[in-house]
């Protein structure tokens, strides 16, 4: 071989890998696009998410103040200036629902990836690490599991944090009521994450490449950053897709109980509350929320399904 042809070999590898990396991203496409649900709800999700971030602008074209009450204009039908109409106490119903979308998919999100993290570390040190540690954290994991979920989320939902030393303001002001949430959530919702990362770094941690770099002297952190989580993270990515539909519905329910995110902050489960003793007066105010919260789970539950059958290895070409 000649010394251009030696020089160029490196190059013709790596170009050969960027290529093959870009060929499977390709073919997980095809594949998802070939899930029409899928599709379609991964459309209907991005258009929810510009309809929620069109709130301001959208309020201040019509000149709104949304968290304004005006008790001579409540039930107002749909009109120019109110599209929607108006709620019990006069506030503009879409911008509402809009903002309301803004908390309630950012609780989804956030709580998620908080979860999601405490969950993948958990995983991570159990499947690793074997022995003793794995039964300990595998066993602490089966515990959050048998714990009554929803019971469990209102027990810490009704916790008065003025009797822990907040002072009144703190304790009932919007952005910690919100906060509060996502990490009640997040506190609970991490152990199906949790366990399948330990499933899947078991199996990972004994393939040739990752004993070849721990035989020559690589640390748990190279070893977990560079050769194991590369290598599961299609899981991870499915698994996070599932969860968000799952702490979106966790938050609307807790919000329509009076546990979750306080008035007049909006969301859509605190919504669906508010218009709970309206349904036969004003049944628009019930339906509305609720249809939001009803398209989101199932559009985020078949993305979720759309993902894993176009990252399963198994699936046809």
């Amino acid at each position: 071989m000649s010394a251009a042809d030696k020089a160029a070999a490196p190059g013709a590898s790596a170009g050969a890998q960027v290529e093959r990396a870009h060929s499977v991203w390709l073919l997980r496409w095809r594949r998802f696009r070939r899930h029409r649900a899928a599709l379609a709800s991964l459309v209907l999700l991005a258009l929810l998410v510009l309809f929620c971030l069109a709130a301001a602008p959208l309020e201040a074209y019509l000149g709104i103040d949304a968290t304004a009450t005006d008790l001579f204009a409540r039930y107002e039908p749909p009109s120019a200036r109110h599209w929607l109409g108006t709620d019990d106490i006069g506030r503009d119903e879409l911008i509402r629902l809009m903002y309301g979308g803004q908390v309630s998919l950012l609780v989804g999100l956030l709580a998620t990836v908080i979860g999601g993290v405490f969950g993948i570390a958990v995983g991570l040190a159990a499947g690793y690490f074997g022995g003793r540690r794995d039964a300990i954290l595998m066993r602490f994991t089966d515990g959050i599991i048998a714990l009554p979920l929803l019971p469990l989320l209102i027990v810490f939902g009704a916790i008065d944090l003025t009797k822990l030393g907040f002072s009144s303001d703190f304790a009932h002001s919007a952005s910690v009521s919100f906060w509060r949430i996502i990490l009640i959530i997040a506190l609970v919702d991490w152990t199906a994450i949790a366990r399948l990362v330990r499933a899947a770094t078991l199996s990972v941690k004994e393939r040739d490449y990752v004993l070849a770099a721990r035989a020559s002297g690589a640390r748990f952190l190279y070893l977990v950053t560079v050769h194991i989580l590369p290598n599961i993270v299609t899981p991870i990515i499915v698994a996070f897709t599932l969860t968000v539909g799952r702490v979106i519905l966790l938050e609307s329910v807790l919000s329509f109980l009076g546990f979750g995110v306080v008035p007049p902050t909006p969301s859509w489960g605190n919504m669906l509350n508010n218009a709970q003793e309206l349904v036969t007066t004003a049944p628009a105010l019930a339906i509305y929320p609720g249809l939001l919260i009803f398209m989101t789970v199932i559009a985020v539950n078949f993305l979720g399904d759309g993902l894993q059958h176009a990252f399963d290895p198994r699936t046809a070409k």
